[in-house]
């Protein structure tokens, strides 16, 4: 959705929101806001391809909107967060997004929403700024590496400088990022530990795209953390389209805890 689009998605259901951009040296990060300024922080983050449009109707949601401040970015190299430009490193997508939750860090509770690759970001995020994040929300999140599919025969030559110029941008910025997730995983695993902050793994049982067995390994790797899985039987890779009021249930449960503490 280009800026005003965005706009107009908004008037059209009468919800006041803005949008912003800021700089992390040569990268650019845009974002939606919507909400209570004054109310706890949920940041949606998108899968691989996509936007910030994928998550833009929770902003639209009259008991989020009344109960926090909602956020959804377009993850560097995608949308108008350097379109096109992808960054494999989760660490230097970490360091994107962080101005983010520095920006809003008194709205607590900090929830992220993380759907598919992002749910591999937000479980990073969370081990790289314990201190500024309080909850977890993994939907459909790729995060075990030894379940990544073995592409490395297509996704290689088309992650060079000399082929990668044929993908469409979106494609690019996607398998740029893709292309590096199972070590990316790897690199992770002795790291799980770090995670403290309660976490909502939400998995649909005929995912046929990211295996239902991540949330198995999620399970097994959050051994400090708080966790609830949400199994979904029926349920393909699509939740955040086919499920919103799951999602949306999930987060006015962290929402509805913060309430209660600051009654």
């Amino acid at each position: 959705m280009s800026p005003k689009e965005v706009d107009a998605f908004f008037k059209d259901k009468n919800v006041a929101a803005t949008q912003h951009s800021y700089k992390v040296g040569f990268r650019e990060l845009h974002y939606v806001r919507a909400g209570d300024p004054s109310k706890p922080l949920v940041l949606f983050l998108h899968g691989s391809p996509g936007s910030l449009s994928a998550f833009i109707d929770f902003l639209t949601d009259s008991a989020l909107l009344t109960h926090g401040l909602l956020i959804t970015a377009d993850r560097p190299g995608f949308g108008y967060s350097n379109f096109g430009n992808g960054e494999p490193s989760l660490q230097k997508q970490c360091e994107v997004l962080k101005p983010i939750l520095e920006e809003y860090k008194m709205n607590r509770p900090i929830i992220l929403v993380g759907h598919s690759l992002a749910g591999a970001l937000i479980v990073r995020m969370a081990i790289e700024y314990p201190d500024l994040i309080d909850g977890l929300i993994i939907v459909a999140g790729s995060v075990d590496p030894d379940l990544e599919p073995n592409e490395v025969w297509f996704r290689a030559p088309l992650a060079t400088p000399f082929l990668s110029w044929l993908l469409p941008k979106s494609f690019r910025a996607s398998n740029e990022e893709i292309y590096q997730l199972k070590p990316e995983l790897e690199r992770m695993v002795p790291l799980w530990k770090e995670v403290k902050c309660p976490v909502i793994v939400i998995q649909g049982q005929k995912d046929e795209l990211v295996p239902k067995e991540n949330a198995d390994f999620a399970k097994k790797m959050l051994v400090n953390a708080q966790l609830h899985v949400i199994s979904l039987p029926e349920e393909n890779h699509f939740i955040p389209w086919t499920r919103q009021d799951t999602i949306t249930n999930v987060i006015m449960r962290y929402l509805a805890k913060s309430d209660s503490l600051h009654q």
